[in-house]
């Protein structure tokens, strides 16, 4: 590519310069002619106020006046012969043509010839001529054009030089560009192009950062999606493990309802699948108002089994009047699941779930009793490489919160309270529901 701008550039160069300089040498060389015929005729010009008082005394020749270097002047009878100076002794062709009584400019010999006749009452009398050598001439029209063709090679040398820097202005940026898609290619989404000032490159640059931008987006959210649906998805293929063995191990159990129960446990599964994988993928969200009662109703028979087994309670706290929230429905029970999860694993004592509002948000906290949380809220939240502890877990229902427009944050650290703030606007009544 930088070869051939070069190219071109230097090729428009020469046939510019040749299309401009040619006629400009034709036209220099006319005029240094036109210009020493013009020198010619006022010499002569001259020589003929000097000789004309002697020939109109009568006198057969006069004392011409000395010319100038490189110009000869000869004086000629009507004759045609030559009566004094320098020059042939007969007549040239302008000589003969000046005794019509008119100047004349012609050619003799290699020689530049201007005649100019002296007259008497419309009589020519004699004739002056001047003439000098052609290559006088030629020198002037050959220094002219060396200085021209100088000129010439000196702007073809600086349209090199100046193709050569926009070449490599314009092909750098594109064989990096190049690279960055070569590095993009190779899985590095964190390559950028630099800008360039030039519109059409930074705009192809542009293009490729948001490429880049998308697919490291898309990549970080399928890695997040198998770490949070491994995370999410841990806790009910467990308790479906344990019914699934129970009612293997123990004839007595009721075969019919640890089908049903395992059914459910499968339909609970398939449907946190299906919500990780929407939630994953941005699907567009609903724009119906969040049912919070039907909601709590699906979160306590979700979790009331295993908190029961292990003798801890599971209370629901409904305020009166709660402002209307249009929250993904998806979304606030996968965060629920989480932070319920977290309570499970690693708090004590009862679980508590409180819906009020909170000025212009409907918080809906999930306290237990376990010990004080000491840990940083930024460290909290952060999610980590391991799937051990709360990493995870918080990590992706703070995501899921801020998605919402929400707010998940750590209310108090003792009783561990965890409050997840969504927008919203307007009251409207909820039926008080009773502890559980």
């Amino acid at each position: 590519m930088r070869k051939r701008i070069v190219s071109l550039t230097v090729l428009a160069a020469v046939l510019a310069i040749g299309l401009f300089g040619i006629p400009l040498a034709a036209g220099v060389a006319r005029y240094y002619l036109a210009d020493e015929r013009g020198e010619l005729q006022r010499v002569a010009d001259e020589a003929t106020l000097a000789v004309s008082g002697d020939l109109l005394r009568g006198r057969d020749s006069a004392e011409m006046p000395t010319a100038e270097p490189g110009i000869a002047l000869g004086l000629y009878n009507p004759v045609g012969h030559k009566i004094g100076g320098r020059g042939p002794v007969q007549a040239d062709a302008a000589v003969r043509g000046a005794l019509h009584g008119h100047v004349t400019n012609g050619d003799s010999g290699g020689d530049l010839v201007v005649a100019v006749p002296v007259a008497d009452n419309e009589r020519v009398v004699a004739v002056i001529r001047a003439a000098t050598t052609r290559w006088q001439v030629y020198v002037r029209i050959a220094r002219t054009w060396l200085l021209m063709v100088a000129i010439g090679a000196v702007a073809i040398m600086l349209s090199w030089l100046v193709a050569r820097h926009q070449a490599r202005r314009l092909a750098q940026p594109i064989e990096e560009m190049a690279q960055t898609a070569q590095r993009l290619g190779d899985g590095d989404f964190s390559v950028r192009t630099r800008p360039t000032g030039i519109p059409e490159i930074d705009s192809a640059g542009a293009s490729l950062d948001a490429t880049a931008e998308r697919l490291g987006t898309l990549l970080t959210r399928e890695r997040a999606f198998s770490a949070d649906a491994s995370h999410q998805l841990r806790t009910p293929l467990t308790g479906l493990r344990l019914r699934l063995e129970a009612a293997r191990d123990n004839p007595r159990v009721d075969t019919q309802a640890a089908m049903t129960s395992a059914i459910a446990a499968a339909d609970r599964l398939e449907r946190t699948i299906t919500e990780l994988l929407a939630l994953a993928r941005d699907t567009p969200r609903r724009t119906e108002p969040l049912r919070v009662n039907t909601l709590l109703e699906e979160v306590r028979q979700n979790w009331h089994a295993d908190l029961a087994a292990r003798g801890r309670p599971l209370r629901i706290e409904i305020a009166p009047e709660l402002p209307v929230c249009m929250a993904s429905t998806a979304a606030v029970r996968q965060i629920l699941d989480v932070l319920i999860d977290n309570a499970v694993r690693h708090g004590a004592g009862a679980v508590t779930l409180g819906v009020r509002e909170s000025g212009d948000a409907l918080a809906i906290d999930v306290i237990d009793e376990g010990t004080v949380i000491t840990d940083d809220s930024g460290d909290l939240f952060r999610r980590r490489t391991a799937a051990s502890g709360h990493g995870i877990g918080l990590a992706m229902a703070r995501s899921l919160a801020e998605a919402e427009g929400g707010r998940l944050l750590l209310s108090r650290p003792s009783p561990p309270t965890f409050t997840l703030l969504l927008p919203a606007r307007g009251i409207t009544p909820a039926e008080p529901e009773n502890t559980r």
